[in-house]
């Protein structure tokens, strides 16, 4: 480490933050107590030695690791970034993605999510690297760096299945590139490439869809796993995998950590109380409500490799990369290990990265006041619910973006795609304990490019290493004596639950609970599956209550439309599911009305009868009665017991009669609305899954946005029932030991 500088007497923790934002902001130290040389000396302090731990995912940790080399740009400047000043650096990246080719890859093998995994080891290429493997001067590693990028940011088009490019990826390169590729690397590619290619004796992935890079990743950690595909790689192969692909490509081996081997997916609660699985799903969801928690479930427990803890433990610096808060850095730290380490390390400064874009599905709607803006607080506080311990021990300074500079005119425009900043409220954040400071971490000369205000590698690495020198050399950033991490106790979710299956198992015990259905067209089979695979909340033993799936066409359609306009419905003495034809050439609402089927085929055959009872004295009114009849307990097929059959009717309004238990009944007023429970069991089913598919459920719940307070009595009721309707959904359909 550095030597340190004793800071002048009469210099305040005010005092170095207020030096601070004078010099990331753009000027010269607005009250630089301690001389004229200060500036001076942070551009030229060299912190090449300080051991450097970055923990995130996503696009934001690879872009300040390296630049985002997702663009077609980084090649024209690859080496910027953390690693351009920070030479010993350890990137531990989340590991629960399953969107995109990263899905498709978990969906069919036992592994991890690996593509943040591909982000971040393009971004930590060196040129040193490129240029002792494959004995190149600095124009050619220019050239292999375009290879490179052209080959692991390739994708293949959906459907597509010629295996030529999997075989052979430097035919991912454009022509006037291909020749220039290193014999040992472009041999690397393809022994890689056909390990992963249908044909041969490896992984047989087919190509469509997949990112060419995900694709050789996956093949050089299960290659390390001596291609076992019965079980998921272990730490050991994980490694062995990562280093071999860290070596051809230019990257230190060693350096990049998957945060565990063990498979896992994010399990989101919403205000509402709905709770779902899927990292994807958060954000393509409009749930109307903000995360209340996340839990992390595993396949088993997720061990961290004794490298990366070391690596924490160590660590004279770590960062927290600005990204997603739900979906790539709270996972991480709800693994005890990681944040025990991170807590028991006391020396190390340790910076979060704010986000300064709300992401849709995850910070879009604030916790505390569903009508206003995000705040950087409120990043704070989910950190603080959703870890266990808290923050305590985690964070030192907050690294906030400086908006000042934005014109409005680029906010007005960027509000209207959807994108809003997070605000930093300075003040409740320093009431926690934390140093606050503010920089321009955004690229000035890139204001007039649409679509690319994010942060700048190079500015914040420019500020991390000021706030390093301003630590080491001015006085310490840690919290002032006599502050404390607020606590929050933790109610709800279990952090990690061990019997979360790998998500390929579980796609194969829905395929094994379809294999024996009758499925008419067999397109419709795959799109089962495929909302099996979204809506991974749909149990096995749900697919237990009907023999088969069949498009009805137009003309034979007889299903009465009197309360609804659902296309799709459970025919329970056919034990089918049936679906409109019309609904064929529309894939959401195809899949919105196949899970009202399946939500009624869950509630199954349970009724003996149902019908509308005359009855004079209510007649006379214009109200009306309907009624059903319970089949006896033995001889219902329903995934409802008898209790939460009972339970379930009466938040349907459904009333016991006094004398028969079987049988149970409602009564309507004149142009009442009313769902019949079977109708109203399958909307609810498909709206708690993804609330796109009942949007007129959408509308009745709706209510649970108000507050309680602002409602009349009988609103209030009526507010309480449907909230108990969600719990019911749950608690009792969907986690049933809750």
């Amino acid at each position: 480490m550095h030597y340190r500088t004793a800071k002048k007497p009469n210099t305040t923790w005010r005092d170095i933050q207020d030096i601070l934002e004078g010099v990331l902001n753009g000027g010269s130290a607005r009250r630089d107590v301690l001389g004229v040389e200060t500036l001076s000396r942070i551009r030229s302090f060299n912190p090449r030695e300080t051991r450097v731990v970055v923990l995130g995912g996503g696009t934001g940790m690879s872009t300040v690791v390296g630049g985002n080399s997702q663009l077609a740009v980084w090649p024209e400047d690859p080496f910027d970034g953390l690693k351009s000043v920070f030479s010993r650096m350890d990137v531990v990246v989340c590991t629960t993605d399953d969107g995109g080719s990263t899905g498709k890859l978990v969906r069919q093998l036992p592994m991890i999510g690996i593509g943040d995994l591909r982000k971040s080891c393009l971004s930590l290429i060196r040129s040193e690297n490129l240029l002792r493997a494959y004995r190149i001067d600095e124009q050619q590693v220019r050239d292999v760096i375009r290879i490179i990028h052209a080959v692991f940011n390739y994708r293949f088009p959906e459907g597509w299945n010629d295996r030529r490019t999997l075989c052979n990826p430097v035919l991912a390169v454009p022509r006037g590139l291909r020749q220039r590729c290193p014999s040992r690397l472009e041999q690397g590619l393809r022994e890689l490439g056909r390990y992963i290619a249908p044909g041969h004796k490896g992984l047989a992935v087919r190509p469509g869809g997949h990112c060419l890079g995900n694709l050789l990743l996956t093949a050089a950690i299960f290659r390390a796993a001596n291609g076992r595909m019965n079980r998921s790689p272990g730490i050991h192969a994980l490694r062995k995998g990562l280093d071999h692909m860290a070596r051809l490509i230019g990257v230190t081996p060693g350096h990049l950590h998957a945060a565990t081997a063990v498979p896992g997916q994010l399990k989101f609660r919403y205000g509402n109380g709905v709770e779902v699985y899927g990292q994807c799903k958060a954000g393509t969801a409009r749930r109307g409500f903000p995360v209340e928690w996340l839990a992390a479930e595993f396949a088993g427990a997720p061990t961290v490799s004794r490298q990366v803890l070391t690596r924490i433990a160590q660590a004279d610096l770590i960062i927290y990369a600005p990204g997603s808060l739900y979906s790539s850095m709270i996972p991480l730290l709800q693994m005890e290990e990681v944040a025990r380490t991170l807590r028991a390390n006391t020396k190390a400064l340790k910076i979060l990265g704010a986000n300064f874009w709300i992401q849709e599905g995850e910070t879009d709607i604030s916790f505390a006041n569903a009508g206003r803006g995000y705040l950087v607080s409120e990043l704070i506080e989910a950190y603080d619910r959703n870890i266990p311990g808290g923050t305590a021990g985690l964070f030192d300074v907050i690294l906030a973006a400086n908006l000042e500079h934005i014109p409005g005119s680029i906010l007005r425009n960027y509000a209207l795609e959807g994108k809003r900043p997070i605000h930093l409220d300075r003040e409740s954040v320093e009431q926690s304990g934390l140093c606050v400071v503010e920089a321009t971490l955004f690229s000035l000369n890139h204001l007039e490019r649409p679509g690319v205000i994010h942060h700048d590698p190079h500015n914040f690495t420019e500020a991390v290493r000021t706030l390093l020198y301003a630590h080491e050399h001015l006085g310490s950033l840690k919290r002032p004596a006599g502050k404390s991490d607020k606590k929050t106790e933790r109610k709800g979710l279990a952090f990690h639950v061990g019997g979360s299956p790998v998500l390929c198992d579980y796609i194969r015990m829905m395929e094994a609970g379809l294999a024996d259905k009758r499925i008419q067209p067999a397109s419709l089979r795959e799109t089962m599956l495929d909302l099996c695979w979204k809506n991974r909340d749909i149990k096995p033993g749900h697919l237990a209550h009907f023999d088969a799936i069949k498009a009805v066409a137009a003309d034979k359609w007889n299903r009465s439309t009197r309360w609804d306009n659902v296309l799709g419905y459970y025919d329970m003495e056919e034990r089918c599911l049936k679906i409109h034809e019309k609904r064929l050439s529309d894939s959401l609402k195809l899949e919105g009305d196949l899970a009202v089927a399946l939500g009624e085929a869950v509630l199954g055959q349970y009724i003996t009868s149902r019908s509308w009872v005359k009855n004079r004295t209510i007649s006379t009114h214009g109200a009306s009665c309907y009624e059903i009849h319970l089949l006896a307990p033995a001889q219902r097929r329903t995934c409802l017991d008898d209790a939460q059959l009972r339970a379930y009717l009466k938040l349907a309004r459904m009333a016991p009669d006094k004398k028969d238990p079987l049988v149970y009944r409602i009564t309507l007023n004149a142009g009442e609305g009313f769902l019949p429970a079977g109708l109203l069991f399958g909307l609810l089913y498909a709206w708690y899954l993804d609330n796109r598919y009942g949007s007129s459920v959408e509308y009745e719940m709706s209510l649970l946005q108000w507050n309680k307070g602002e409602l009349l009595p009988h609103q209030t009721k009526d507010r309480a029932r449907r909230q108990a309707l969600v719990d019911f959904f749950r608690t009792q359909v969907f986690n049933p030991d809750e």
